[in-house]
């Protein structure tokens, strides 16, 4: 109690010198602090305190730390750190700061209380400039005024015995948002952190790292990089503060910009400034003279034959000097030798790739866009060691292929390039898509309808990972002194080359939408072998692949068929590889039927379409085509109701461009082409679920179909991507009083048009007939009693299409039929 009273009563300066010259630690200052706060508290509370001095300020190089009025850091030098010590919890304590020459707690420029939680671990960091005025301000407007910034539930030691745990302090005043990416990759560890900001724990494997910092909103700016060798700090933790100031010379000279990590024992360590950049080279340049060469660095052999077709890994390379990159033939003896030298300077903590290309020597084709082929190296930076997400694959594309014009590369079944109008020498930007398999199709860029090869790019072992894609090769070798041929290749971080090999299948959707009640369920063969058993009228398969390249043989059998020599009609078709199909088997085999109104065979047939969608163009629209598949339907128009005609002037058998709306319920009126006055059935489309998809709208059944074998009635259809068919829901009548189940007969009609009507209301209806202009030709009132048979008189009429149309009140129904003689 003697030792107590002596240090909480001295005031004088001279007691305070004395106390300075003791020669103990730090550590020790602390400990006696806090066991003369202990015993002034009741109960044994606790907490432990890591104090960080990370005020860049010159004239705080070193402070004195003053703890409720007694001196407790003397001299307590900028970046550096206590360990974590015990101080009294659950009481007031105040924290003072003091010029490093003071004499007494009077001194003090700043103080601060805290109070602390018994048994919580906290680290107070000493940050922010005196005079704020005379420093550079902070670019994100924050105050840069000296403060101590508190922060709790610190850690001690890492969850994970191989993990690092630790946060991340923003503590230059003069730095403004910023990220810290590791190398080579595209995910920050710290993102858009201001000044004072401090992070929540992150925790990464024991190992060495290259830190780049960069703008929050500029990742390919790199502002610094450092090296962070985390390797011997398994199980442990940290707490990892940027320091200093981007610009001394705006800052009264005080110490630059860089990282620094506290331990729990005290100790600081600076990350030393990154100098060395990452860089992978490819040798794409498909000269034959060049298929093998060497690689001199600085005049230094860096790699020996290194072949066409190749990739080093990433290596660490010398950065912020002069690089001389000289190629050379194969087995060369010298750097004399090298054909083309390079300059280049790399960046530290950047990484590259650098990819040689183009021809050496002379007979070889001009590029098509009247680019350059002469051997060069393309180099990207900002390249990427790994992908953003574990299960995307992150990925840029290079044009490399001398005698290629300018193209794009679409995955199958899409609309939207994953490359676009890229000519020769054009590199792209990352493209992320997710781990899957695909084919790719590679068509010119004004020209997406023709494919000029198709790739497979199995990517479904690499989530998580990058790669460079590159086009590579001639795509005349003949025109090109005999050397390889056009292909596309991935390199990979590791130096792996992977050949994406020529596609040899097409996606193939069947529909079957042939209305003869004979073809109810079909069997499908291809080259001999059932492909598919008992599909119903109107069913769909999913997209299946089908072999590419080859004569397909499609027969058509009935269902439950023995063997393929039970089909009815065989169809040859090739199928291109990487396109996608839709083959809707249509019409009717047997006889019985009415003709087609417009003279079109109505014969069963397969109508094919390619440049097929599985997905729409984007995720705002529902992408589809429409096919005329009534056989005894004639000319008609397909208007969505106020919004515009989707489908003009089809005819049986046509199948139009694709047709882009946004999702919704539709409204719509089946009309002649002729005449859209004339609503032949309206119907309810609801593509509201839809966005973003695909599908084949299809007119199916038969008008009248007391006329073809009693068939299934007209109706529109949409079939979806994976094979599911939905109906539109007829609404062509406004209320369901009139019964017109007996329809129109004959149809087509000579000279007398009978309709049967069964009426549930005892008011008049009418009759109207209408040509294709909309012109009334007829019309009678008439009282049906049940069963009556109404017969007209039609010899008056030209031949052509005409609508009956039967309305009571609001109730009304309409039926086409046909006039020929």
């Amino acid at each position: 109690m003697e030792l107590f009273s002596f240090f909480n009563n001295q005031n004088t300066r001279l007691t305070q010198k004395l106390y300075k010259k003791m020669k103990t630690s730090i550590k020790l200052l602390l400990v006696v602090a806090a066991g003369l706060l202990f015993s002034q508290v009741s109960k044994a509370q606790t907490a432990e305190l890591q104090v960080i001095h990370n005020c860049p300020d010159p004239a705080a190089d070193s402070v004195d730390v003053y703890v409720n009025g007694m001196l407790t850091l003397d001299n307590f030098a900028f970046r550096t750190a206590t360990s974590f010590l015990s101080l009294p919890a659950g009481v007031d304590i105040n924290i003072g700061i003091a010029p490093k020459s003071s004499a007494s707690f009077s001194d003090t420029l700043v103080s601060y209380t805290v109070n602390l939680v018994d048994g919580q671990k906290y680290v107070a960091i000493a940050s922010g400039v005196l005079n704020p005025a005379g420093f550079a301000s902070n670019p994100d407007a924050i105050n840069t005024g000296f403060t101590l910034l508190l922060k709790d539930n610190i850690r001690t030691a890492a969850g994970s015995g191989t993990d690092v745990d630790f946060i991340v302090l923003h503590g230059a005043t003069d730095a403004p948002t910023v990220d810290v990416i590791p190398q080579s990759s595209a995910t920050p560890l710290v993102n858009d952190a201001a000044y004072s900001d401090i992070t929540s724990y992150l925790s990464v494997p024991a190992a060495s790292y290259i830190l780049n910092v960069t703008p929050g909103n500029d990742n390919s700016t790199v502002v610094a990089s450092y090296v962070a060798d985390l390797s011997a700090l398994g199980g442990g933790a940290a707490v990892v503060f940027a320091s200093g100031f981007l610009d001394p010379l705006m800052n009264q000279n005080g110490p630059a910009f860089g990282l620094y990590a506290a331990l729990p024992n005290g100790a600081v360590v600076a990350f030393p400034a990154a100098t060395t950049a990452r860089l992978q080279v490819i040798h794409n340049a498909a000269d034959p003279a060049a298929a093998v060469v060497d690689i001199y660095l600085n005049g230094t052999l860096l790699l020996p034959d290194f072949a066409f077709r190749t990739a080093t890994s990433f290596i660490d390379a010398p950065a912020g000097t002069l690089l001389n990159i000289g190629v050379a033939p194969g087995n060369s003896t010298s750097v004399g030798d090298t054909l083309k030298n390079f300059e280049v300077t790399l960046q530290a903590g950047q990484s590259y790739v650098a990819v040689a290309n183009g021809n050496v020597g002379t007979g070889f084709a001009s590029n098509p866009d009247g680019r350059s082929t002469a051997f060069t190296l393309f180099v990207k930076n900002t390249v990427r060691e790994s992908g953003t997400s574990g299960s995307n694959v992150d990925f840029f594309a290079l044009h490399g292929a001398t005698d290629a014009p300018t193209v794009d590369v679409i995955p199958q079944s899409s609309v939207a390039p994953l490359v676009n109008d890229a000519a020769y020498g054009d590199i792209t930007s990352y493209l992320s898509v997710p781990a899957a398999s695909y084919i790719l199709n590679v068509t010119p860029g004004n020209d997406n309808s023709t494919v000029v090869a198709s790739y497979l790019a199995d990517l479904s072992t690499l989530g998580g990972g990058a790669a460079v894609v590159f086009a590579s090769g001639y795509l005349d070798p003949l025109a090109n002194n005999n050397g390889p041929a056009f292909g596309l290749y991935a390199a990979l971080p590791n130096g792996a080359v992977v050949a994406f090999p020529a596609a040899t299948t097409a996606r193939l959707q069947v529909i079957h939408n042939a209305a003869d009640p004979a073809a109810a369920l079909v069997d499908i063969y291809v080259n001999g072998n059932l492909l598919i058993p008992d599909l119903a009228f109107r069913a769909a398969t999913s997209f299946i692949d089908a072999p590419a390249g080859t004569l397909l043989n499609i027969g058509v059998a009935p269902g439950n068929s023995t063997s393929v020599l039970d089909t009815l009609k065989n169809f040859e078709v090739t199928l291109q590889a990487g396109q996608s199909y839709v083959a809707i088997a249509n019409g009717v085999i047997g006889t019985g039927f009415a003709p087609n109104p417009d003279g079109r065979s109505t014969a069963f047939t397969l109508f094919v379409k390619s440049g097929v969608r599985e997905a729409a163009a984007d995720n705002s629209t529902v992408d589809f085509f429409a096919v005329h598949g009534a056989t005894d339907a004639p000319t008609v128009d397909v208007i969505a109701r106020g919004v515009a005609t989707l489908v003009d002037d089809a005819a049986y058998g046509d199948l139009t461009g694709y047709i882009s709306v946004p999702p919704s319920v539709y409204t719509l009126d089946v009309t002649p082409g002729a005449n859209n006055s004339v609503i032949v059935a309206t119907f309810s489309a609801n593509l509201s679920t839809l966005g973003g998809g695909a599908a084949v709208v299809f007119a199916s059944g038969f008008l009248d179909p007391t006329m073809n074998n009693n068939g299934e009635a007209f109706g529109l259809f949409a079939a979806l991507p994976n094979g599911t068919v939905v109906p539109f829901s007829n609404t062509t009548g406004i209320e369901e009083t009139i019964d017109f189940s007996g329809g129109l007969f004959p149809n087509p009609v000579a000279d007398v048009l009978n309709i049967s009507m069964r009426s549930n209301t005892t008011d008049a209806v009418i009759v109207t007939i209408t040509d294709v202009t909309g012109r009334i030709v007829v019309q009678r009132s008439k009282t049906f009693a049940a069963g009556e048979i109404l017969s007209m008189d039609l010899n008056d009429l030209m031949e052509g299409v005409y609508s009956c149309t039967l309305s009571s009140g609001s109730s009304k129904v309409s039926k086409s039929f046909l006039v020929i003689r």
